[in-house]
């Protein structure tokens, strides 16, 4: 089983991205770029789903195993040796499962609405809702980024719950204001709005008022 560096930090930081099975890759692919660029550690949760939907949107094959898929990502996004420890869904001794070790960033992106169901009601069946439970309750910083639409009542008002609990729900719904003229574009901006709320310094879209002072 892969481990994550475990010496003197080598990283700015950790943080944990859960991918579930919305649709939404190409936001998780460029987040992970983002991260390894800025020497950010990564521990990288994929659901069942998720590995079907990178297949079909970006025609990306994860491998199954953890140890292989960290080896695959590290080659994919030439991250340095550790920088991305992808966790199976059963590995309760990893740091995120536990308060005492969690990176107190987290963020589900895309996060599917049974994910945020599971979150809501703190099942923790597997170790991505796990991971998400920790960060509530360790008063971290955990962003959920659904894909869906439209949202029902019942959608809705997990996440009212979650918002009350602090955490941040930012559905993937990219503006128009900056003009683009890719769909990276549209990717970078929301990946952008993720760093903001990374605390994590980011340069893919300008920041609105200094650009356009008159």
């Amino acid at each position: 089983m892969t481990q994550p560096y475990s010496g003197p930090s080598l990283f700015a930081g950790e943080v944990t991205i859960g991918v579930t099975g919305a649709s939404g890759a190409p936001y998780t692919l460029e987040l992970i770029k983002q991260l390894v660029a800025a020497n950010h550690q990564i521990y990288l949760l994929f659901s069942s789903a998720a590995k079907v939907v990178f297949k079909t949107e970006v025609e990306l094959d994860i491998p199954a195993h953890p140890e292989k898929a960290s080896q695959w990502c590290e080659n994919y996004f030439n991250s340095a040796t550790g920088q991305i420890c992808v966790l199976g869904k059963d590995q309760w001794f990893s740091p995120p499962a536990s308060g005492s070790a969690a990176p107190k960033n987290m963020i589900v992106v895309p996060c599917s609405t049974g994910t945020l169901s599971a979150i809501a009601n703190g099942t923790s069946d597997n170790l991505l809702e796990r991971a998400a439970d920790v960060v509530i309750k360790e008063r971290g910083n955990l962003i959920l980024v659904p894909r869906e639409t439209p949202f029902s009542a019942i959608h809705l008002e997990n996440m009212l719950k979650l918002s009350r609990l602090g955490v941040t729900i930012m559905p993937a719904a990219p503006g128009f204001y900056h003009q683009p003229k890719s769909i990276d574009d549209l990717v970078q901006f929301m990946v952008a709005r993720m760093l903001d709320h990374l605390r994590i310094e980011q340069t893919l879209v300008p920041r609105w008022g200094y650009t356009n002072k008159k």
